[in-house]
């Protein structure tokens, strides 16, 4: 850990301009307050209101990227800052771009053997009502249907039946051009952050997420105190092993660096993993999940914060070249 001087002018990144912004502004007040306690001279900066060229302007020598969703969490400002030459916190241009987008994802993992639900694409004007509907025949019901680049659970439908395909599609494909169709996995869904880089990298505690009725969506994410997270996750050792040495596997094939959290599915019946997404700039509020688990591993919020400033790099300095 470095001393909190050599940090220099630190910039909180948050807001911006996607769906998630209201969640990045609660991650990024989490954050600044974290890291000036911890006397950090850190500055909320907010790209929506803001030219990204003022960091270099104003002084800034490093960036904590609390921006979510797109233009934060898809390469666009890594690559940004890569030009400025300020390091960041999280994965670099590469890695940012292909986990934001879901298919991209699961076509590089399902390429490594990492196990991902059964799916199917369908892009904005190539596709009809014919295709829309023969959707459950090929990946059985209830199928979940969501935009390919939104997270937080935005645009997300758990179809039951035929007919409410057309009306789950339609409201993905106004948030992406691409509409994710994917098998759903009945069983206990869980989450598993990583921090590090490379070999490096270790997975944190498993944390086992119960919604209500099964439903984590948006509102139950982070507006609700209904949904409950297990951690200790209750699962068997041997399963919570699995999944962290399945997830790490995971960060290290999209050459994720800093720290990103998977999403996972279990299957009730078999017991078999399946990984959803992965996150490369999760949330960090008081409902957020990596905090959590990393307070279950006995790393305080604000060590954490500190933690991931310190990891803050750019592409070409890291020897992880993603750019």
């Amino acid at each position: 850990m470095q001393k909190h001087g050599e940090f220099g002018k630190v910039a909180v990144l948050m807001g911006g301009r996607s769906a998630e912004r209201e969640v990045s502004l609660m991650s990024g007040a989490g954050v600044l307050k974290a890291l000036q306690s911890r006397g950090v001279d850190a500055h909320a900066f907010d790209p929506a209101e803001r030219d990204l060229s003022e960091l270099k302007k104003k002084g800034f020598k490093r960036c904590f990227i609390a921006l979510h969703g797109r233009f934060g969490e898809d390469g666009t400002v890594q690559g940004a800052l890569e030009l400025l030459g300020i390091p960041y916190t999280g994965s670099g241009v590469m890695a940012s771009s292909i986990a934001i987008d879901k298919v991209t994802t699961k076509r590089v993992w399902l390429a490594d053997g990492v196990p991902t639900p059964r799916y199917k694409l369908l892009r904005r004007g190539k596709f009809d009502r014919k295709d829309v509907i023969e959707i459950p025949d090929t990946l059985g019901l209830p199928v979940i249907v969501k935009p390919a680049r939104e997270g937080s659970s935005i645009g997300v439908t758990k179809v039951a039946g035929y007919s409410g395909m057309a009306d789950a599609v339609e409201a993905a494909s106004k948030l992406d051009a691409d509409v994710l169709c994917e098998q759903f996995i009945s069983g206990d869904e869980v989450t598993c952050p990583i921090l590090g880089t490379g070999d490096e990298a270790r997975a944190l505690p498993v944390i086992r997420i119960v919604a209500p009725e099964g439903n984590y969506d948006y509102q139950n994410k982070y507006f609700t105190d209904d949904t409950k997270y297990l951690v200790p996750s209750g699962l068997p050792a041997d399963e919570e092993k699995r999944i962290q040495e399945l997830v790490v596997r995971a960060y290290r094939v999209l050459n994720c660096r800093g720290w990103g959290r998977v999403d996972v599915m279990i299957d009730g019946k078999t017991r078999e993993p399946y990984l959803l997404e992965i996150n490369t700039s999760p949330g960090m509020t008081g409902h957020s999940l990596v905090p959590m688990s990393a307070r279950a591993a006995g790393i305080s919020y604000e060590d954490l914060c500190m933690q991931l400033l310190a990891s803050a790099a750019l592409d070409q300095s890291t020897g992880e070249g993603q750019g």
